[in-house]
C-alpha cells in the first residue's frame, strides 16, 4: 500500500501499482540458473571494483518487477556488462519515476508554511544522524543507496562556506532526509565554488589536510540532488557539480594514498556522469581512474580508462583534455614496457597539445600546461627505465612550474631525485631528496612522501657519501615530525 496527504492533511492509503515484469533481464539470464546469473553479476562487480550482494532471490525480484529500479551499486554494474543499454533498455523504470519525494507539509494556521527560508547550504539541513532500515521494497531509496558515504569525512565547516562550525560526527553516519526545500541556482553556486576552493587549496598544499574535511561538502551535494525540488536547468547543474565534487574528493584520496577510497568516488561520480548523459564529467572520471590505476599498479585498466576516456571527450572541442587522456594511455603502455605503442601515444599527445588551448577546454584542466606535461613524460621515461630522458623532463618540469604551486614543484622535485638515483648519481639524487624535504613543512601528501621513502630507501646503504647522509638525517628528522 502507498500513503498520500490530503488537502485536510489526512494520510490517504491508496494501492500501490501492481509490479511488471522485466522480461528484458529474463531473456539476458538466457539457460542460466538464478543462482549462476547472480554469480555473473558479482564477478562482473570484482572487475569495477564494486560488491553487490546478489543472489538467486534478487534476480527473482528483478525478474518479477519488484525492483522497478536498481540501486546505483547494480547500476554501475549493469552498465558494466551491457554499456550499450540504459536501465529503460534493462527493462527498468526510469530513477525519476521512482524516486522517494518527501512528503508535503501542512500550512501554518497563518497561510504561511513552517520551512525557514533558505540562507546557505546546510543551514536548512541537519546535522547527519543514523537513517531508519530501508523497507524490504524500497530498492531504490535515494540516501541508503549511497553506501559510499557512509564510511564519510568529517565537515569541511567555513573554509567553503558549506556549514557552520565544525562538529563531532559519526563517521559511520548517513544524513538523515532533510525538510523539503527548494533548490535554485544560488545553492548550486555554492557547491561549484567547493569544488573550487578544494582544488585551489590542493594545488597550493596538497590533500592530506583537505581529504578528511571535504567529504561533507560531496554529502551535503548529494542530499541535495536525492532530496531537494528543482527545475530541470538546476538538476543539470546539481548533477555535474556534485559529480566534479566526488571526483575531488576522490583525487585528494588518491594524493593521500587512500587508493580504495579513492576509487569508490570515482565509481560514484562515473555513475552521476552516465545517468546525467554528461560526457565532459565522464571524461573527467575516466582521465582520473586512469591516473589512479596506474598508481596502484593496474596498466591494464589504466589502458582502458584513457581510452574509454578519450571516447568520451571526442566531441567536446578540447585538443588539451584530449592531450591530457592520451598522456594517460602513454603512461599506461609505459607501465606496459611496449615502448613502440607509447612513442605513439606521446607523439599524439604533443601534437594535440600544441594545438593549444581553446573556450572548450574544462576549468578543471587549469593545471596542464607545460610543466604538468613534462613531468608526465618523466614519469613515462622512469617507467621504462630510460633514467637520462626522465631526468631531463623532470628539470624541465621543475623550472617551468610556477612557484606558488608548491605541491607540483615538491612532486616534480621528488621525481628528479628518483630518477637521478635510477641514474647511479647517489649524491645529486640525495641533493633533490633534500630539497624535497625542504618543501615537506608547505605540503601535505602521502603520495609524494611515499616517492621520497623510496628514494630513502635507495640510498640507505651509502650513508658514507656526504650528500647521502645529510639527506637521510633530514627526511629522518621530518619524518618524525
Amino acid at each position: 500500500m502507498a500513503q498520500s496527504v490530503s488537502h485536510s492533511g489526512a494520510f490517504i492509503i491508496t494501492a500501490a501499482p501492481a509490479p511488471v515484469r522485466n522480461t528484458t533481464m529474463r531473456e539476458l539470464r538466457g539457460g542460466l540458473s538464478p543462482a549462476e546469473f547472480a554469480n555473473v553479476i558479482r564477478r562482473a562487480a570484482r572487475e569495477i571494483g564494486e560488491h553487490v550482494s546478489c543472489d538467486a532471490r534478487y534476480i527473482g525480484r528483478v525478474e518479477a518487477g519488484e525492483i522497478r529500479c536498481p540501486n546505483y551499486a547494480y547500476e554501475r554494474v549493469f552498465r558494466h556488462m551491457w554499456p550499450d543499454r540504459s536501465l529503460e533498455d534493462l527493462g527498468f523504470a526510469p530513477r525519476s519515476a521512482v524516486r522517494r519525494r518527501p512528503a508535503a507539509r501542512r500550512s501554518a494556521p497563518s497561510g504561511r508554511t513552517d520551512q525557514p527560508p533558505s540562507r546557505g547550504l546546510l543551514t536548512t539541513l541537519p546535522a547527519p544522524t543514523q537513517l531508519p532500515p530501508p523497507k524490504p521494497d524500497e530498492e531504490n531509496d535515494d540516501v541508503h543507496r549511497r553506501t559510499f558515504l557512509t564510511g564519510g569525512p568529517t565537515a569541511l565547516a567555513t573554509v567553503l562556506g558549506l556549514d557552520g562550525p565544525a562538529r563531532a560526527a559519526d563517521p559511520r553516519a548517513t544524513p538523515a532526509p532533510p525538510a523539503p526545500r527548494k533548490v535554485g541556482a544560488a545553492d548550486v553556486q555554492i557547491v561549484e565554488q567547493a569544488v573550487r576552493e578544494i582544488r585551489l587549496a590542493d594545488d597550493v598544499h596538497g590533500a592530506d589536510t583537505l581529504f578528511e574535511r571535504a567529504g561533507q561538502s560531496l554529502r551535503t551535494a548529494y542530499v541535495l540532488l536525492n532530496e531537494g525540488d528543482y527545475s530541470g536547468t538546476t538538476e543539470r547543474r546539481l548533477q555535474a557539480s556534485a559529480g566534479e565534487l566526488a571526483i575531488s574528493v576522490g583525487w585528494l584520496a588518491h594524493d593521500s594514498n587512500r587508493l580504495g577510497d579513492a576509487r569508490s568516488f570515482y565509481a560514484e561520480a562515473l555513475a552521476t556522469a552516465r545517468m546525467a548523459d554528461d560526457s565532459a564529467l565522464e571524461a573527467h572520471v575516466f582521465c582520473n581512474s586512469a591516473f589512479l590505476a596506474r598508481d596502484a599498479g593496474r596498466p591494464r585498466e589504466a589502458l582502458r580508462a584513457a581510452q574509454a576516456g578519450q571516447s568520451a571527450a571526442r566531441h567536446l572541442d578540447s585538443d588539451r583534455l584530449l592531450a591530457l587522456l592520451v598522456m594517460r594511455e602513454a603512461g599506461a603502455w609505459a607501465l606496459l614496457r611496449d615502448r613502440s605503442a607509447f612513442a605513439q601515444q606521446l607523439a599524439r599527445a604533443r601534437i594535440l597539445f600544441e594545438r593549444g588551448e581553446s573556450e572548450a577546454d574544462p576549468e578543471w584542466m587549469s593545471f596542464f600546461g607545460e610543466a604538468e606535461l613534462a613531468g608526465l613524460e618523466a614519469q613515462c621515461w622512469a617507467a621504462l627505465g630510460d633514467w637520462d630522458r626522465a631526468t631531463e623532463r623532470a628539470r624541465r618540469a621543475i623550472t617551468l612550474q610556477e612557484p606558488h604551486f608548491v605541491r607540483n614543484r615538491a612532486l616534480y622535485t621528488a621525481e628528479l631525485a628518483h630518477d637521478r638515483l635510477g641514474c647511479g648519481d647517489l649524491a645529486d639524487a640525495a641533493r633533490h631528496g633534500s630539497a624535497t624535504v625542504a618543501l615537506l613543512d608547505q605540503v601535505r601528501s602521502a603520495r609524494i612522501r611515499g616517492m621520497l621513502a623510496g628514494t630513502a630507501d635507495g640510498l640507505r646503504n651509502h650513508g658514507s657519501i656526504t650528500e647521502v647522509r645529510d639527506f637521510l638525517e633530514t627526511y629522518e628528522a621530518a619524518k618524525a615530525a
